[in-house]
């Protein structure tokens, strides 16, 4: 591992060093009293100390529970309530947080502080290490026993705990293998801005290219900077990243046509559709093809591309990954024939399928339908197993006895040139049940008025379907985006209905 500081010193961690490291680790855990199935919490962004405490749960047979840095104290209580995490790793500049909820939680036993514990009731992680022995005879683990809980994003409700099994990271091989490239290769070495709290950080990237033995590097903005994300780039010659399409709309945005010195090899991304646009801005700033794949937390990387074994349909999230049935199926769960519009699911058993929701066996129990998991997402499979994804269940727009779906209008939105990032929703309309809204982010330098709200929707208009076009454009300094960066719709739609926009055309 390659940890980059704030302050630009670099730590290099062989291997070895790892391995004797989390070993110290999971003996202070054990010492502390936490075995197999108990929750070991993890509140730190990219670092040594976030990736040894995942391999030392996972030694022992506990679970680990990874918390996002920037979630604020209730979000923090729920998930640590809901886990019952007996133990928290974090660090100084998180621990305040903690400390205001601490007596809300009653199973939490012992808190750790990377950098400088041993004050208000917490413990010295670096000191305990220290005393540890670095020798550890790992649990035996069975492919289905837990191994780590993820929360979702909360983009449909309040926050669910995936409970995943040790098998997730094999069965996630071959959905990092075939979007980037046939991964590994020689010289390989992976990054990504995607922070290791969500499953696109650790399971797209940092236990997969380690169980490759390929190099990781640490390195998460506070903020995303497209240049600084570029230097680093360079400067650690990455030749793999995972970058999320939020994080390529602010390269883009960022006028960001050379990347002198940058030598990526493979461009893997997913979570919100590309479409065309982004794709050859990719191939201009990168000069490699950028491949989409498709998963969620619940079932992680089942669709990918791979854009040198098949060729690319801009707007298609790829075909089936090996190992993963994935199929489009109606309102009862039967599986609907190419080009029709329906569910996205996948059948199961799955290599890296959920055992199910923590705490949450009605929330389980909705997520299926006969042998097929429903992902919530609407989408179609064309003649030749390409995958198309339309949107939410809940962001399909009915308008006019027409089933639109947001993807296809952002992607034509983000090829408008003073488009810089855009969302599609439906608003409540008298007539036509729903109209579409635009809510469009512009170009640095470029002025909202009457007549760009016009030209927009013109340009949709003329390059899809009467009916798809945006009969509302709102024009907004910034989209609300979840933690993992997808657009917030449904916040949209809320926003919309407390102060509706002006810029309507009948």
């Amino acid at each position: 591992m390659i940890v980059e500081r704030e302050d630009g010193a670099v730590e290099r961690f062989s291997f070895g060093a790892i391995a004797r490291q989390s070993n110290r680790l999971a003996n202070v855990l054990t010492r502390l009293g936490i075995g197999r199935e108990d929750r070991v919490a993890i509140l730190l962004g990219q670092g040594l100390e976030t990736a040894l405490t995942h391999v030392a749960a996972y030694k022992l047979g506990a679970i680990a529970v990874p918390l996002f840095v920037l979630f604020g104290e209730e979000a923090l209580s729920y998930r640590l309530t809901d886990s019952g995490a007996r133990i928290l790793i974090t660090d100084a500049a998180n621990w305040p947080k903690v400390a205001a909820i601490r007596d809300r939680l009653g199973e939490l036993a012992h808190v750790l502080v990377v950098d400088g514990g041993g004050v208000d009731a917490t413990q010295d992680f670096a000191a305990m290490l220290a005393r540890a022995g670095d020798s550890f005879s790992a649990i035996d683990t069975a492919a289905d026993d837990p191994a780590i809980i993820i929360y979702t994003s909360g983009t449909t409700g309040p926050p669910k705990g995936a409970l995943h099994a040790h098998r997730v990271l094999l069965g996630h091989l071959p959905g990092v293998e075939m979007p980037q490239r046939l991964f590994p290769q020689p010289g390989d070495l992976f990054w990504t801005p995607a922070d290791w709290a969500w499953i696109g950080g650790l399971f797209d990237v940092l236990l997969p290219a380690w169980h490759h033995g390929i190099p990781v590097v640490a390195r998460r903005f506070a903020k995303f900077d497209p240049h600084a994300a570029l230097a680093l780039m360079a400067r650690h010659c990455v030749r793999n990243v995972f970058l999320p399409p939020t994080a390529l709309k602010l390269m883009r945005q960022a006028d960001i046509a050379r990347t002198d010195g940058v030598a990526l090899r493979s461009i893997g991304s997913g979570g919100e559709t590309l479409g065309a646009e982004l794709l050859d801005w990719g191939r201009t700033a990168f000069d490699v093809t950028i491949n989409e794949f498709y998963g969620q937390t619940e079932c992680n990387l089942v669709v990918a591309n791979n854009a040198d074994l098949m060729p690319l349909r801009p707007g298609s999230m790829g075909r089936e990954v090996p190992g993963h049935e994935v199929a489009i199926v109606d309102e009862l769960g039967q599986c609907v024939a190419p080009g029709i519009t329906g569910e996205i699911a996948i059948r199961r058993p799955d290599p890296v399928m959920f055992l199910g929701y923590w705490n949450n066996a009605a929330a389980t129990q909705a997520k299926f339908a006969g042998e097929f998991l429903l992902t919530g997402d609407i989408g179609r499979c064309d003649d030749d197993g390409h995958f198309w994804y339309a949107g939410r269940r809940d962001d399909v727009i009915t308008s006019g006895g027409y089933r639109i779906g947001p993807a296809e209008i952002e992607d034509c939105l983000l090829r408008h040139p003073a488009v810089a990032m855009a969302a599609a929703i439906g608003v409540p309309d008298a007539l036509r049940t729903e109209i579409v809204k635009a809510c469009v982010v512009l170009k640095p330098n470029v002025a909202p008025s009457d007549e760009l709200v016009r030209n927009i929707q013109n340009h949709v208009r003329s390059r899809l379907a009467a009916h798809e076009y945006p009969r509302i454009v709102e024009f907004m300094t910034e989209l609300p985006l979840t933690a993992t960066g997808k657009v917030m719709r449904r916040e949209l739609r809320d926003r919309h209905a407390v102060t509706p926009a002006k810029g309507t055309t009948p």
